[in-house]
C-alpha cells in the first residue's frame, strides 16, 4: 500500500512539473522586444516620469490625422491592417496604451480612464496634432468615445470598432484568457506562469476569421503581454470601476460617427453597436456578418475601405 501511495505521489509530483515547465512563462526582455516590435516609424514619447508611450506615426505626412487605439491585452500592431491600405491618403498615430505593448506599465498603476484619456491627449500634443479623426477598438473604443467627450474641438470624426461601454454589452462568452485574468486568486500565479496556449485559445475565442491567427501573431501578443509589468497592469484594469454610457453622453457626441461591428462578437455582443448607433446623433452603423470582435483584422479590406468612404463623406 505504501509503495502505491508513494507511485501516486510520484506521478503527481512528475505531472506538477510538467505542468510547470510547460506553463512557465518568465518576462520578455524589454530589450529583445523593441528590436523585434518596433520599425523605422517607432518613436517613444514621455509623457510623464516613467511612462513613455511607444508612437508609430505613419502614412501620408501631409493628409489629415487619423489615430488608433487598441484594445484590452492587444497592441499597435493590431492597426497595421488598416495602416498598410489607408497610409496613403491619411496621416496615421498608433500608439501602446499604458500596460500594453512597448509602453509597459503606468508608473501609478493608473488605469482609469480619464487617466488613459490624459495620456492619450499628451502624445498628440507632443506631436503637435491637435485635429484628427479617432478610431478605438474595445477598450480603445472606450478610452475614444470619453475622449471625443472630452475633447470634442480635436476629435474631426469618431469610430467605433466592437467598442466597449455601451450599456446591456454583457459577453455572451469570456475568452479563457480574460477569465483567468479577473480572477484575483490566480493573478500571482499568472505573473510568472503565462501559457502560450492560452493566449492561442483567447485569440481563437476573440476572432470568427482565422486568417490572422498565425504563429507569428500568436508570438506577439504572448511576447508583449509578458512584457515588464504588463500582465500585473491587466489585473489592475480589471479593478477598474467603469460607468457605463449614458444617451446623455452620446447626444453630446455631435461629430461625424462610424459605428463599426463583428456580428459575431461574443465579447461585447452586436447589441451594443446598435445602442451607439442609436445614441450617437446621425451615426452610421455597419454591421459585417461572420467576423468577431477585431474587424480591422479579421476584413481588413472590406473595414480599411468602409473607413475611407466614411471619412470622405465626414469632410464634404
Amino acid at each position: 500500500m505504501k509503495r502505491i501511495l508513494l507511485s501516486i505521489l510520484g506521478l503527481i509530483a512528475i505531472a506538477l512539473i510538467g505542468l510547470f515547465i510547460w506553463g512557465y512563462a518568465p518576462d520578455t526582455d524589454p530589450v529583445a522586444m523593441r528590436a523585434k516590435y518596433t520599425n523605422a516609424a517607432s518613436r517613444f514619447v514621455e509623457v510623464e516620469p516613467g511612462l513613455k508611450v511607444h508612437v508609430r506615426v505613419e502614412g501620408n505626412p501631409t493628409a489629415p490625422a487619423l489615430l488608433l487605439l487598441h484594445g484590452s491585452n492587444a497592441s499597435l500592431q493590431t492597426w497595421e491592417p488598416w495602416v498598410a491600405r489607408l497610409g496613403k491618403d491619411y496621416r496615421i498615430i498608433s500608439l501602446d496604451l499604458a500596460g500594453h505593448g512597448l509602453t509597459g506599465p503606468h508608473p501609478k498603476r493608473d488605469y482609469n480612464v480619464a487617466t488613459t484619456v490624459g495620456v492619450v491627449d499628451a502624445v498628440m500634443t507632443k506631436l503637435g496634432i491637435n485635429s484628427f479623426a479617432l478610431a478605438g477598438n474595445s477598450m480603445g473604443g472606450w478610452v475614444s468615445w470619453n475622449y471625443a467627450l472630452a475633447h470634442p474641438d480635436k476629435v474631426s470624426a469618431l469610430i467605433l470598432v466592437d467598442a466597449a461601454g455601451a450599456p446591456d454589452s454583457e459577453p455572451t462568452a469570456i475568452p479563457i484568457g480574460f477569465k483567468l485574468a479577473r480572477s484575483r486568486a490566480l493573478r500571482p500565479v499568472l505573473k510568472v506562469f503565462t501559457p502560450r496556449a492560452i493566449i492561442a485559445k483567447s485569440l481563437d475565442q476573440t476572432m470568427t476569421v482565422k486568417a490572422p491567427l498565425t504563429e507569428a501573431a500568436i508570438d506577439r501578443y504572448w511576447d508583449l503581454l509578458r512584457y515588464p509589468g504588463n500582465r500585473e497592469a491587466t489585473g489592475d484594469r480589471g479593478d477598474v470601476k467603469r460607468s457605463p454610457a449614458t444617451a446623455e453622453q452620446m447626444q453630446r457626441l455631435t461629430m461625424p460617427t462610424l459605428v463599426m461591428w463583428g456580428a459575431e462578437d461574443k465579447l461585447i455582443p452586436v447589441r451594443a453597436a446598435n445602442w451607439f448607433a442609436g445614441a450617437i446623433p446621425g451615426a452610421q452603423k455597419v454591421i459585417y456578418p461572420k467576423v468577431g470582435h477585431i474587424p480591422m483584422e479579421e476584413v481588413p479590406d472590406q473595414s480599411a475601405e468602409d473607413v475611407r468612404a466614411f471619412l470622405a463623406q465626414a469632410k464634404q
